[in-house]
C-alpha cells in the first residue's frame, strides 16, 4: 500500500450516512493500526453541512489516520442507466479508478459492520487480476442471471461476487484498459444492468478474480435470524430494511449489532427529521412489510 498506509474508500450519497457512522466506528475499532489508514470518500451531491459529519465522526473517534473527500455528482456518468430507486450513486465505485491516483485500495459499502481487523489484506496476492472477492454462488442464483447468460454468453456456473467488499489492484485496472470495458458495456446496454455496477463488475471480470476469504463479505438480510458468522467477520447488511431504516429496530435481527457501533454521534437519528428519509421509506415500503411478516411467522 503507497506509503506505507492502506487505502480504502467509500461511495456513498447522503442517505449513505445513515448507516456509514457505524461502519467507520467499527472499523476503526477493530484496526490494530488505525494511524495506519487512509480513508477516501466518494461524495455525489453532498453539501458542506452533510460532509462535515465525517469530521465530526473523526474528531469524536480521535482519529489518527489520514482522510480524503472527493465530490463528483453521479447522474452526470451514470444518468443513461438504470436507476437504484431513482438514484445513481451505486455506480460511483466504476470511478474509483479515475478519482483515486494510488495502486491498491479496498472498497467498502456503507452498510457494513467490520468486525475483523482490514489490515489483515495488507499483503494480497491478486494472482494477476485486478480485483479480488468473495464468491458464494454462481451466475445461475444471480438477480442479473437471464442477462449475463443470455446476453453475454457467461455460463451459469461461473463464480459470482457481491460488489459490497473489493479490493483492486487499480494499476492493473488501469493496464487493462477496465475503464473502456465497462463503458462498452454500459453503453450497449444501459437498461439490463439489473443489479447496477455488480452487473458490471461480473460480466467483466468474467470469472476471473481474485478471492477474498469468506468472512470478509458475510451477508445479512432482514429475513435471516443471524448469519453463519458475526465474529471476525465484515457483516453485509444486504436488502431491505435495514437496521437503520424505519421500523428496522423491531425488524431487523441485527439491529442490537448495528446500534452497538452507533452511539458516536447517531447520525441515524437526526436522519429521520429529513425528508430523503421519508421518501426511502415509501420507496421500500413493500420490503419493510414483507419483513415485519416474515418476523412475525418467526415468532409464531
Amino acid at each position: 500500500m503507497e506509503g506505507n498506509k492502506f487505502n480504502i474508500v467509500f461511495n456513498i450519497n447522503p442517505l449513505g450516512l445513515d448507516g456509514l457512522e457505524a461502519t467507520l466506528v467499527s472499523l476503526i475499532r477493530n484496526c490494530s493500526s488505525p494511524h495506519d489508514l487512509k480513508i477516501w470518500f466518494l461524495f455525489n451531491d453532498f453539501s458542506n453541512k452533510q460532509s462535515g459529519l465525517i469530521y465530526q465522526i473523526f474528531e469524536a473517534l480521535q482519529f489518527k489516520g489520514n482522510f480524503e473527500v472527493i465530490n463528483y455528482k453521479a447522474s452526470e456518468y451514470f444518468g443513461n442507466l438504470i436507476s437504484l430507486h431513482g438514484d445513481y450513486t451505486t455506480y460511483g465505485k466504476l470511478l474509483i479508478a479515475k478519482f483515486i491516483p494510488i495502486d491498491t485500495i479496498l472498497y467498502l459499502d456503507s452498510d457494513l459492520i467490520i468486525n475483523l481487523d482490514v489490515l489483515a489484506l495488507r499483503i494480497f496476492d491478486f494472482k494477476d487480476n485486478f480485483l479480488a472477492a468473495v464468491s458464494r454462488s454462481s451466475i445461475k442464483w444471480s438477480l442479473d442471471r437471464t442477462f449475463l447468460i443470455n446476453e453475454l454468453n457467461l455460463p451459469e456456473t461461473q463464480a459470482y461476487f457481491n460488489a459490497g467488499v473489493l479490493l483492486l489492484n487499480l494499476k492493473k485496472w488501469r493496464e487493462g484498459n477496465v475503464t473502456d470495458k465497462w463503458k462498452g458495456i454500459s453503453e450497449k446496454y444501459p437498461n439490463e444492468l439489473i443489479s447496477h455496477d455488480q452487473t458490471l463488475f461480473n460480466a467483466i471480470c468474467n470469472g476471473e478474480f481474485a478471492k477474498l476469504p469468506d468472512n470478509f463479505n458475510v451477508s445479512w438480510h432482514p429475513k435471516l435470524i443471524e448469519p453463519t458468522q458475526v465474529e471476525n467477520a465484515i457483516v453485509h447488511f444486504i436488502g431491505s430494511p435495514k437496521p437503520w431504516d424505519f421500523l428496522g429496530k423491531f425488524i431487523h435481527p441485527g439491529y442490537n449489532l448495528w446500534f452497538s457501533y452507533q452511539k458516536v454521534l447517531n447520525i441515524s437519528k437526526v436522519k429521520k427529521l429529513s425528508l430523503i428519509y421519508w421518501v426511502r421509506t415509501w420507496k421500500i415500503r413493500k420490503s419493510i412489510y414483507r419483513a415485519s411478516m416474515q418476523k412475525k411467522r418467526y415468532n409464531n
